[in-house]
């Protein structure tokens, strides 16, 4: 892959394939599918795919797994994919598939926030890059405010020309869903997300304990598969639920147990590396756009106005904690340098030839270092 084209082709392929995700997600569940049944069986498929290539690229070099870091890992599993995916999956069947992916938007912002709170980020109130963020903040919360109490007119586009015809009796439900099951919604994916962002926030604490990358993502699906096991056992007994048939439920299994978990992870690594997260994370929006798109021409879902200012809000508010951050880190590394140029001046050896010897020219006395955050 070309290094200067590949990287946004990569990322318009990774958001390509989470609006996929969106979509045949919400049509297995309007098909009725068990949202917790449906979470087991694509940790499962991810578990089944990624146990071959981990036990084949990292299995000798990896380091010994002792029993804390698997506490570690089990805690990371249950907290940042069993129950993030099945909230999310639950929420997802109140409401939208274009509402959880312009709610995706608010992700880098809540793991900003989370890490704040843990004092893993800092703030800075006396900085513009530092109020940025903070609107950032407020901008996110105002567009989640506005998708959940706000719904306006709904933009019918492309109704009658949808792909899966019996989508429609579900979708005129959700047009006239009441204020409370929406709002119910659109608090469970901010939920799921900010489970999702102690994952994010949470992970680099282990990953400095296990370094062995596709190791650890096999060991999170092993274990969240069993956990999604035993929640999905407690809440659906029924055995015929649990069947999937050639059908759009095995399909969005396959598609998401395989597809999301496994390509999606190399792409993301690949563009990190080669760019850096905050470009991964400036992409986001692009699901946002696609799964509007796609939903309109391939389900016929309708969407409100609300939605779409709110999506606007978010994508406004992650952009201004990015630019906060990426701000930062370019004055960080400007009085870093600044710092160590100083230091350095300040203990010069200079040749004196009178004496013969090298002697220390104190040019200026050393300044104290100030870190911007």
């Amino acid at each position: 892959m070309d290094s200067l084209t590949g990287p946004y082709a990569a990322v318009i392929g990774v958001q390509s394939i989470y609006a996929g995700m969106f979509m045949l997600s919400k049509v297995a569940f309007d098909l009725g599918m068990n949202t917790f049944v449906f979470v087991f069986y694509r940790q499962a498929a991810a578990t089944l795919f990624l146990a071959p290539l981990a036990y084949f690229t990292e299995w000798k070099s990896a380091p010994p797994l002792t029993f804390k870091i698997l506490i570690k890992i089990f805690v990371l599993s249950l907290f940042g994919i069993t129950l993030s995916l099945n909230i999310y999956g639950v929420a997802l069947v109140y409401t939208s598939a274009t509402l959880a992916a312009a709610i995706t938007n608010s992700l880098p912002v809540i793991t900003f926030l989370i890490a704040a709170l843990f004092r893993m980020e800092k703030v800075n109130l006396k900085t513009i890059p530092g109020v940025v963020k903070i609107a950032g903040i407020v901008l996110c919360a105002g567009g989640a405010a506005t998708i959940a109490f706000y719904k306006g007119p709904f933009l019918k586009l492309l109704l009658h020309h949808h792909l899966f015809t019996h989508y429609s009796p579900r979708q005129h439900a959700l047009v006239h869903a009441s204020t409370h099951v929406w709002v119910k919604g659109v608090l469970l994916l901010l939920l799921g997300n900010t489970f999702w962002g102690l994952w994010i926030v949470f992970q680099g604490g282990v990953m400095k304990s296990y370094p062995s990358k596709l190791l650890l993502t096999f060991g999170q699906c092993f274990l969240s598969c069993l956990q999604s096991l035993v929640l999905a056992l407690v809440m659906e007994r029924d055995p015929s639920e649990w069947k999937l048939g050639w059908n759009v439920r095995l399909v969005a299994v396959a598609y998401c147990g395989i597809i999301v978990t496994g390509l999606t992870y190399y792409l993301q690594s690949w563009v990190i590396e080669k760019k850096g997260p905050v470009f991964l994370a400036t992409s986001t929006p692009l699901g946002f756009v696609f799964t509007i798109i796609c939903s309109a021409l391939l389900l016929g879902e309708v969407t409100s106005l609300g939605s779409i200012l709110g999506g606007v809000l978010l994508v406004g508010g992650l952009y201004c904690v990015l630019w906060g951050k990426s701000r930062e880190q370019v004055l960080e590394i400007h009085e870093g340098s600044i710092c160590k140029a100083v230091e350095v001046e300040s203990t010069v050896k200079v040749f004196s030839p009178s004496e013969g010897s090298l002697k220390n020219n104190n040019v200026r006395p050393s300044a104290p270092c100030v870190t911007i955050v």
